[in-house]
């Protein structure tokens, strides 16, 4: 028996489907861990797999895989070095689990299967997994070691089991997303695990960009009595050094990093530059291509790109037409100048022009409206597209948020592309994190320090110059209101009724909503973006394309009074 346990954490990227490539990975991270005397190395919730693996857990092709690398893996632990605590989908009597292995002395010594399966948000694990028996601890180096995974610590049965087991330090796996917030959740769920089971808790997080999903790693881990053992960095692989020691009342971390780590804004801008980043690299794009207009949400896109994938590999282009102003003109030159990327002016008049001949034998007589506007975006979205598909850069989208949720945006035009870092970002949060860019920079960003954005995108009033003196607030609320209101409608599911109480106009309440409901069809056809929020376009948010639901607006009802059976209506004087 050992009375101290050095333990490797690798809060490390994989890639999802991608095995034998996570498999280096595990390898090189265990020649890192060897190199600083590590007894063990442990790796994040399905590393094996990448996470979320989602429907390829239903492939028999794939588990067979998963399987086999998972076999060579612990041949590697025959060599004496440190041990492997790695997650891996596993069948066992015709069911797949979501897994997590001890591999040590050549061969699998110990595997545990996760009991909770979350099925909410942008989870689904109840489709492809079974759940597990509770978990007890398994024994490594003479130490009883508790495993439970992710889900499984934010409920207090598997934890109370292990502990009731024999448990003395518990290492959890996780796969745990970002979004605004989630480290003082977490926090809140590793402390009162700790507190029920009187042991010390390994958080140790993935790290990276999966679809529309961020992992922002920010590891750490909690003694027993609850004060910080280590912190690891976020949005930052590493492969550290833990060291844990035996005392009177357990184990207690001597040693380990204490990294500070991005909270609030400086969180939320590292997300998009991390899943844009990974989004490019792992789906093998050489770079990106966008349209930059002279407008805030382009500016903040093309600054993300630079920050992720440096200047070189950014290509931004202004497609002007007559409406488009010299400011806007000035200000997109600028921008591209600060960011150091190609710049290219491609004005649309001809394209326009000519798909206003082909269409005039049957729009004779008709007045001008939105549908020529669309027309101008349409040309600018199939002109990005043409280049995408000519270089084989990938088009970067710009709409935010609020565009997105009111349908303020046109659908095969200006929501053209294959990525969009901007998607869960309301109209005000672009706007903060524009000032936040020219202040600061994330660590390890490509783009260059200082101001980014010229001031004038930032003070200017938003427009889509589709037509002459076009401004945002000619069809919409000023966005510090409209995004209070969507607010309450996306995230918080408010009735109107609460919101027009908390002072909003009745009318612009319900002409939100409208508009809301009306652009499902847009959203369910827009490309993919970082989750930021608790609740973003995409799996959080399942509404019907068909729905012909609207909110009346009225107060809700008071509940009902009951009388003692609970089945009929009290005494007028009744107190409920």
């Amino acid at each position: 028996m050992t009375d101290t346990l050095v333990i490797g954490l690798a809060q490390i990227d994989s890639t999802v489907g991608d095995i034998a490539g996570n498999v280096a990975r595990v390898r090189a991270a265990r020649t890192e861990a060897a190199g600083f005397g590590a007894d063990v190395v442990m790796f994040s919730e399905l590393f094996i797999a990448g996470y979320p693996p989602e429907d390829l857990v239903l492939k028999p092709a794939f588990l067979e895989a998963c399987r086999a690398a998972l076999d060579d893996l612990a041949r590697d632990t025959a060599d004496g070095g440190p041990a492997i605590l790695v997650g891996v989908p596993l069948v066992e009597n015709g069911l797949a689990y979501n897994a997590y292995a001890l591999l040590d002395g050549g061969r699998v010594e110990a595997v545990r299967y996760k009991v909770d399966l979350p099925n909410y948000g942008v989870f689904d694990e109840k489709r492809v997994f079974a759940p597990g028996p509770m978990p007890g601890p398994l024994t490594l180096r003479g130490v009883r070691i508790g495993v439970p995974i992710c889900e499984d610590i934010w409920g207090p049965d598997p934890v109370e089991c292990i502990a009731e087991t024999g448990g003395e330090i518990l290492l959890v796996p996780n796969g745990s997303p970002y979004w605004r917030g989630k480290a003082d959740e977490r926090l809140a769920i590793v402390a009162a695990r700790v507190v029920e089971s009187g042991l010390p808790l390994i958080y140790l997080n993935q790290v990276g960009g999966q679809d529309e999903l961020v992992f922002d790693g920010a590891s750490f881990g909690l003694n027993a009595d609850r004060t910080l053992a280590f912190q690891l960095p976020a949005f930052t692989s590493v492969v550290a050094r833990t060291v844990w020691r035996r005392g009177d009342n357990g184990f207690v971390c001597v040693e380990g990093p204490k990294a500070a780590i991005e909270q609030g804004e400086e969180a939320d801008y590292s997300a998009c530059v991390v899943g844009l980043r990974d989004y490019v690299e792992k789906n093998g794009f050489p770079g990106v291509v966008l349209g930059l207009s002279g407008g805030i949400d382009s500016a903040l896109c093309a600054a993300m790109a630079v920050d992720a994938l440096g200047a070189a590999r950014v290509h931004c282009v202004m497609l002007p037409y007559r409406y488009t102003s010299n400011e806007s003109l000035f200000d997109a030159e600028g921008c591209a100048k600060a960011l150091g990327v190609r710049y290219d002016i491609l004005p649309i008049e001809p394209i326009v022009s000519g798909f206003e001949t082909t269409l005039r034998p049957l729009f004779a007589g008709t007045p001008p409206g939105l549908t020529e506007e669309n027309i101008q975006s349409r040309v600018r979205g199939a002109t990005l597209m043409a280049i995408s598909n000519k270089f084989g850069a990938m088009l970067v989208t710009t709409g935010n948020k609020s565009e997105l949720s009111v349908g303020y945006a046109t659908i095969y035009g200006d929501m053209n592309g294959g990525f969009n870092p901007l998607k869960d970002l309301y109209k005000m949060e672009v706007f903060r994190l524009c000032r936040l860019r020219n202040r600061w920079k994330p660590k390890g960003a490509l783009g260059p320090d200082g101001v980014v954005i010229p001031e004038n995108i930032l003070v200017k009033p938003p427009s889509a110059e589709l037509r002459e003196n076009q401004k945002d607030q000619d069809s919409l609320p000023p966005y510090e209101e409209l995004d209070a209101i969507l607010e309450g409608l996306v995230e918080k599911e408010m009735r109107v009724s609460d919101l027009i109480a908390a002072g909003f106009t009745a009318e612009t309440v319900k002409k939100v909503e409208r508009l809301l409901y009306l652009a499902e069809y847009k959203r369910r056809q827009s490309a993919p973006g970082v989750k930021v929020t608790k609740k973003n376009f995409g799996r959080d948010r399942r509404y019907p394309i068909l729905n012909k639901f609207r909110d009346s607006g009225a107060p809700a009802p008071a509940p009902e009074k009951r009388g003692p059976s609970g089945l009929g209506v009290a005494p007028a004087d009744d107190v409920v």
